[in-house]
């Protein structure tokens, strides 16, 4: 009985050795990233794993069982374990859930990669923390199709993103499904969300004109950033890294995760500071961020976020700092061939030895918003977000008695560096300013004074969406904003003066608008520290739109039409050109819409086609555009009109196990746009011409693609080769660097009136000519390998090749004429190679991650932007080249518990 007994136990333990099977796979994300962190678990038990830093999971479990993969935010998949020792699952991509109590606002206008019909491309959390070190935040996008960055002067947060050859004006930033942008000129300041890696979730771009469904969308592409919200994980994270150039950050964040009753707490501070790449731009940052979250029950879910990024940082402009090339050939003598694209003209000292910058910014931006999410039923939900913007900052602005002083605050003119004020050893001399001042009669002529722009911004973003039948989803929603922006110019410091007479401006101010003009002596009032010169005066903005959006889906076709009707209306309140009585102006309102639609097909498991087209009628921006001169006058554009664009696109996408890859062509048509250009004046100073319905054409093919040959190693590719021309002439009218109207004379002398007989004009010959401002062909290869266990180690190179200078208006544009442009000149192609690693490890019981980012190991610098004369005939006549930074580094450790 009892060999029995041994042998039937012998026969179960040899019967349940041979049913076990080992389970492998690799869990990826819509973007082919790995997904960290995903939970593995045999149905309906505990008996699981995650997946490790390669996304990759290895499970023993018996034989018949079936298997759950999930992922926050992701749909969960299931696989039937099949009879054999082992069962490779290979690739297991993960689709994110639309159906989840993830915040709509927050999401709808994120793209589903083989569903929604545009071009997108995502950068995971992983990657940003991986790959960003030193960069500047855009920088993380520089290897996505048609995207280029630049630092622009080199100062923090001072870098530019262009899209498809579109400016910042018109690529769409959206945090957390909130329009950014600014309200008045439509553009992003970077540093104003410099420190928004730190709690960034994803980051999407998409091209085009995109999902996004606010009623009042972009051209060239979106920029979609989801931060961290219920979804985080409980815990914390403490990191500390160094840099070039004295670089510190210093970062900690906790995180309650999703309690028990439904509340979810993250709260994080940063602080980066350093001095800078650039010869004295020093910085100095912070970064700050909570988020509050309640499950209330299946239903409804609340959630407050707040975040801002505080900073100071020293600039170097570069219409006002930027040389040409053979000047900054000459600079090599005082800071040495290596590091003379270093040099910075308007960095120096004043009689007492302290360090003194023409060129300061400090501004803080904080964004709060209140989002309820309400599943009313399983078939329709209903979100909305109420937020708000408080924005209070500065940037100096020199000021001078008259424009050539002004002028003199200037470290360049037209790429010749100056030596009104220039010690021997090339630093600016801010004692020889308040030497001058202090031996005038008169007061001093030159002072610095606070730019101060101060903004309030609300608003209303809710969308209802409904599921018709099965096949067909209705959303549909109102976007409302109300923004009000205070500009004022204030003395901060009289450079050793007594007092500062703003005659220069003060002249310029008509007694029929504002009755202390009529008083002589008003124009000469001696004023001090604290007040107010130039302008003060405030823009109001307010939109209303709505949108709407039906959404076919079909087995492997999914099609949809959206389109938006918005108001927007803009006036101002000007406290110095005009009194009371007339400091408002009219109200002047566009009505604006736009009309896309799509379709997506997948006609195998693996391929996918998509079609898009649509067509954008968008109101004129209240900078440069409704208004002649915002800054200093209510006169309105009589030829303002909302800016039209068409745009198509078709694209081809590829999801295989080792092998995934998009491309995609665009045609796009701008038209009655706004532009303006610069032109150097006799007495130093620089006067803007503001054009009008100038037309743009934009088209190109671009191809971007992943291989993973082996577990261990990823390798990436990316082309994107553009043809972006002006498609039309354009006449404009000449302003001073104050706003007020010139005369054909062009030495200062103001004209009687905007657009009056006298008021200078010219018409620009541009058709045909290349956009500039962005490399017109960009490509990118890059590999991640995964050797060992904890470590990876990425390579990355990009190109950067038919990237033309901007233009200004050079000696042949005559006034009151025609003048040709000719072709930018073309500059030489560029290139850089990064490196990047990094590595965990338990220290105790906690786990540890050492990160180390070297970006252009090979210390190569290119031209990344200049401008050129309209006459230029190469790169001699070229200013404001700016080079590309050299060799940096950055080391970081980070702790999670």
């Amino acid at each position: 009985m009892k060999k029995l007994l041994l042998l039937m136990i012998g026969l179960m333990l040899g019967f349940s050795a041979s049913a076990q099977t080992v389970v492998t796979g690799t869990v990826l994300d819509e973007a082919d990233q790995p997904l960290i962190g995903a939970t593995v678990i045999v149905a309906g038990t505990t008996q699981g794993t995650s997946s490790d830093l390669n996304g990759t999971f290895r499970l023993t479990v018996k034989e018949g069982s079936k298997i759950e993969v999930s992922f926050l935010n992701y749909k969960t998949v299931s696989f039937d374990v099949k009879q054999g020792a082992r069962q490779n699952l290979g690739v297991i991509r993960m689709e994110p859930d639309a159906i989840t109590m993830e915040d709509i606002v927050v999401t709808q206008s994120v793209a589903v990669q083989r569903k929604t019909p545009v071009a997108v491309s995502v950068v995971s959390a992983q990657d940003i923390e991986f790959k960003l070190g030193g960069q500047e935040f855009p920088e993380v996008l520089k290897s996505t199709p048609g995207v280029y960055v630049t630092k622009d002067g080199g100062g923090y947060g001072d870098s530019k993103i262009n899209m498809r050859g579109f400016q910042s004006a018109n690529v769409a930033v959206m945090i957390n499904g909130v329009p950014v942008n600014d309200m008045e000129w439509g553009g992003v300041y970077w540093s104003n969300w410099a420190g928004l890696s730190d709690v960034t979730r994803s980051m999407q771009t998409q091209r085009g004109m995109g999902a996004s469904k606010v009623s009042a969308p972009s051209v060239g592409g979106t920029i979609n950033i989801v931060t961290n919200s219920i979804d985080a994980k409980k815990g914390g994270t403490f990191s500390y890294g160094i840099g070039n150039d004295g670089a510190n950050t210093i970062s900690m964040s906790l995180s309650t995760g999703l309690t028990k009753s439904g509340w979810a707490m993250s709260v994080l501070f940063a602080k980066r500071w350093g001095d800078g790449y650039i010869q004295g731009a020093g910085y100095e940052g912070y970064n700050w961020f909570v988020n509050v979250s309640k499950r209330i029950n299946d239903r409804h879910q609340l959630s407050l976020t707040a975040f801002g990024s505080p900073q100071k940082h020293n600039q170097r402009k570069p219409l006002y700092a930027g040389l040409s090339i053979k000047e900054w050939d000459k600079v090599a003598k005082w800071m040495g061939e290596d590091d003379k694209y270093r040099y910075n003209a308007v960095y120096g000292f004043d009689n007492n030895g302290k360090e003194r910058t023409s060129m300061e910014n400090g501004y803080h931006k904080p964004q709060i918003s209140l989002n309820h999410q309400w599943q009313i039923n399983y078939k329709s939900a209903l979100s909305t977000a109420l937020y708000m913007s408080i924005g209070r900052g500065y940037g100096f602005s020199g000021q001078g008695r008259t424009s050539a002083y002004r002028s003199m605050w200037n470290g360049s003119n037209n790429g010749v560096l100056r030596y009104d004020f220039r010690k021997p050893d090339g630093t600016f001399d801010y004692g020889a300013i308040q030497d001058m001042n202090a031996a005038s009669t008169t007061g001093s002529n030159m002072v610095m004074s606070k730019s101060k722009n101060n903004h309030m911004w609300y608003g209303l973003l809710s969308t209802y969406t409904n599921e018709l039948t099965p096949s067909l989803e209705l959303s549909a929603g109102v976007d409302v904003r109300y923004y009000i922006g205070g500009h004022t110019n204030e003395i901060i410091d009289l450079y050793g003066g007594d007092y500062f007479i703003d005659d220069g401006d003060r002249k310029n101010v008509k007694a029929i608008n504002n009755a202390a003009a009529a008083d002589p002596n008003w124009q000469y009032e001696k004023l001090g520290v604290g007040d107010i010169v130039y302008r003060d005066y405030d823009g109001h903005v307010h939109q209303e739109g709505v949108f709407a959006q039906l959404e076919w889906t079909k087995k492997k076709f999914n099609a949809f039409v959206s389109g938006s009707l918005s108001n927007t209306g803009y006036w101002r309140v000007d406290r110095f050109y005009y009194d009371e009585a007339h400091q408002k102006s009219e109200t002047i309102n566009f009505l604006g819409f736009t009309a896309k639609g799509g379709v997506n097909w997948n006609f195998t498991k693996k391929s996918n086609v998509f079609l898009n087209v649509g067509y954008i009628s968008r109101a004129p921006f209240f900078s440069g555009g409704a208004f002649l001169q915002s800054t200093t006058s209510h006169m309105t554009n009589p030829d303002a009109v909302n800016e039209k664009v068409f745009s198509v696109e078709a694209g081809y996408g590829l999801r295989g196990e080792k092998l995934s890859l998009n491309l995609n062509a665009y045609y796009t048509l701008w038209m009655d746009k706004a532009d303006v250009r610069s032109k150097l004046m006799a007495n130093g100073d620089y006067a803007r011409v503001n054009l009008t319905g100038i037309d743009a054409r934009h088209m190109g093919i671009e191809l971007d693609l992943r291989y993973r040959p082996a577990r261990w190693v990823n390798l990436t590719g990316m082309v994107s080769i553009g043809d972006w021309i002006w498609n039309s002439n354009a006449k404009g009218y000449y302003y001073d660097s104050q706003g007020q109207p010139m005369t054909s004379k062009l030495d200062g002398t103001v004209a009687s009136g905007i657009m009056a007989e006298d008021h200078a004009w010219i018409e620009l010959h541009q058709k045909g000519i290349h956009v500039a401002g962005s490399a017109q062909t960009t490509a990118a290869i890059g590999a991640d390998f995964y050797p060992l266990k904890g470590l990876r180690v990425s390579a990355d190179w990009n190109l950067y090749a038919r990237n033309y200078a901007d233009f200004f208006l050079g000696s042949t544009a005559i006034v009151n004429s025609a003048a040709t442009v000719n072709d930018p000149w073309r500059i030489p192609m560029g290139h850089q190679f990064d490196l990047s690693a990094s590595y965990s490890f338990k220290i105790g019981n906690v786990n540890a991650t050492l990160y180390g980012n070297v970006n252009n190991v090979f210390n190569y610098q290119h031209i990344m932007d200049a401008r050129c004369a309209t006459d230029a005939k190469g790169w001699e006549d070229c200013y404001a080249v700016m080079y590309s930074f050299g060799r940096t580094y950055t080391v970081r450790l980070k702790l999670r518990f």
